[in-house]
């Protein structure tokens, strides 16, 4: 199964990208694993949100597959336990499923579209993230589902 994470904006922050990079490369014992980052574009102007997320939104769509199963992460969504979380992506490999892509929005959120077309909503947590935070968090939970899901010790 190969996992690809859809993430709006660069990350700046040294220790964060160091983070993700040795995520990444212990993940490479367990999936496939692709970052793909799409140029937020900068709202200037707040009554322009909404056309600005369409367009990032847009931006996203655009790389989904249609047979591509879809995990946003919303303010709003299904909050899990790793074990759950675990769980969930242990059901959708065994259910032949090739392709999970995760989402990750602006510091806006993301638009109604990709909401829409997503078949699970996650929340990381009732707290707010930088989102570049946000995406270190994400990629320590997949690490930690695959461990917890080979039964290997990391989980605690």
């Amino acid at each position: 199964m190969k996992i690809k994470i859809l993430a709006l904006g660069k990350i700046k922050e040294k220790f964060l990208k160091e983070g993700i990079n040795e995520f990444l490369k212990r993940l490479t014992a367990y999936t496939s694993l692709e970052i793909v980052e799409i140029p937020a574009i900068e709202i200037k102007d707040e009554n322009l949100t909404e056309r600005i997320l369409e367009q990032e939104g847009e931006k996203i769509l655009s790389r989904i597959k249609k047979e591509s199963f879809v995990i946003t992460l919303e303010i709003n969504g299904k909050m899990l336990t790793s074990e759950e979380f675990a769980a969930k992506i242990e059901e959708i490999a065994n259910g032949g499923i090739s392709e999970i892509i995760f989402v990750i929005g602006s510091s806006c959120g993301i638009s109604a579209a990709v909401s829409n077309r997503a078949n699970l909503k996650i929340s990381l947590s009732k707290m707010t993230f930088l989102h570049q935070f946000a995406r270190l968090i994400l990629i320590e939970q997949i690490y930690r589902a695959f461990k917890i899901i080979k039964g290997e010790t990391y989980h605690k």
